[in-house]
């Protein structure tokens, strides 16, 4: 990634500066031929488009939000600047109907704030909760879970075998138990880590600690998790996305043994690949997208067997267009697909931003339309099997969530 993009985890908004949290909190608040596009607004199951548009009840920005895949809730965390600091809540809704349907934790004053890391398997929501201790400005980390998210409160907490850890990423799945979270040690230079966890149950199977020269945030790792193989799937620039720079890096973690493989990724474009932007896998076949910063492809790969499938082009886009690079991805392990956000529409002289479809092959399947992204937009979150999904771009910006059909 380029130094104007900031680093996101899935469903979220910015994994801000580490030890500035409630700082940078505080300062937001304050071509060639084009495929067919598709995208119609507004939309109903069944049709490609765009669907509701939900906005925060308390009209706070959202920090955070996911969607369990296996039922109709959704949960996230809104925050705005108030004359007492901070006003912030938890609220959730009905991903269906994008209707907020109870607003919880509701606090105005200088100590709080919250952020959703995700939802796991079970229908259990994991929210960081920053806590600024009397007289300081750096925020303590306690990690509340909602167990299930239709309970609609927090209902115990996730205790981490490590001291003092921020979550940067947590991988995308809902389907089994054993779920891997990427942290960073902040008393101890920042030092990454994999937990796995259930989360849950809120134990622990192991602690891997990872190479800090080689994981360190300069290097912009992304997160996914291959389950069937109880493998953590990394991908990240060894030279900070240089131009003209190596390979990206494809790294493989046995989540029993800590061990790990790796091998070189697509390396494509006049300025070669630079910054893995995002990362999704498919939980049950392995096969895993990212797409880089300096060349605007999507890369597949065979984690199964450690070998590349294909780098395509985005939309409209030829390997010179970094402003078109993609960002985040979701995975659709049910339908085989692969959703790619993009800020700007190629395809339309980026007068608007899309998510792109594609296949496990790397064959080019649809384009969504109509979005308002951001620049390093974060992946959206999807429940499969409605072949719908929510994601950070609504008409009026950081308040809203944008639903949509694929």
């Amino acid at each position: 990634m380029t130094t104007s993009r900031t680093p996101f985890r899935r469903g979220n908004r910015p994994a801000w500066p580490i030890r500035d949290i409630f700082v940078s909190v505080a300062a937001a608040l304050l071509a060639s031929a084009c495929f067919p596009a598709f995208g119609a607004s507004p939309s109903v199951p069944g049709q490609v488009g765009l669907g509701k548009v939900l906005t925060t009840k308390d009209g706070g920005q959202i920090y955070g939000f996911d969607i369990n895949q296996n039922g109709g809730d959704g949960v996230l965390a809104s925050a705005q600047n108030s004359q007492k600091g901070f006003l912030v809540s938890m609220e959730t809704f009905d991903q269906n109907t994008g209707e907020i349907t109870r607003s919880f934790k509701k606090y105005d004053g200088p100590k709080n704030s919250y952020s959703v890391d995700g939802i796991f398997a079970g229908d259990v929501g994991l929210v960081t909760h920053f806590i600024i201790p009397k007289g300081q400005i750096y925020a303590r980390r306690v990690y509340d879970v909602m167990n299930p998210v239709t309970a609609e409160k927090f209902t115990g907490s996730w205790t981490p075998p490590l001291k003092d850890v921020n979550v940067n990423q947590v991988a995308e799945n809902q389907a089994t138990s054993t779920s891997v979270v990427f942290v960073i040690e902040l008393r101890k230079q920042d030092i990454p880590d994999l937990i796995v966890s259930n989360v849950g149950a809120n134990t622990f199977s192991n602690v891997i600690p990872l190479d800090p020269n080689l994981f360190g945030g300069g290097n912009g790792p992304q997160l996914g998790q291959y389950a069937a193989a109880n493998e953590a799937v990394l991908a990240l620039s060894p030279d900070g996305g240089a131009v003209g720079g190596k390979p990206p890096l494809n790294v493989l973690v046995d989540l029993t043994t800590g061990k790990s493989t790796q091998f070189n990724g697509y390396n494509n474009g006049f300025y070669h690949a630079g910054g893995v932007n995002g990362l999704a896998t498919d939980i049950n076949t392995g096969v895993t997208a990212t797409d880089t910063e300096l060349n605007a492809q999507v890369e597949l790969y065979d984690m199964a067997n450690q070998k590349g499938i294909a780098a395509v082009q985005l939309p409209c886009t030829g390997n010179t267009d970094q402003i078109y690079s993609g960002s985040g991805i979701a995975a659709d392990p049910v339908n085989k697909l692969f959703l790619v956000t993009e800020t700007y529409d190629a395809c339309n002289g980026g007068a608007d931003s899309v998510i792109a479809v594609y296949d496990e092959s790397g064959n080019y399947v649809e384009t969504i339309t109509g979005f308002k992204f951001s620049i390093g937009e974060p992946a959206p979150v999807i429940n499969p099997s409605k072949r719908m999904g929510w994601a950070f771009g609504g008409p009026n910006g950081v308040s809203q969530l944008q639903q949509f059909f694929y």
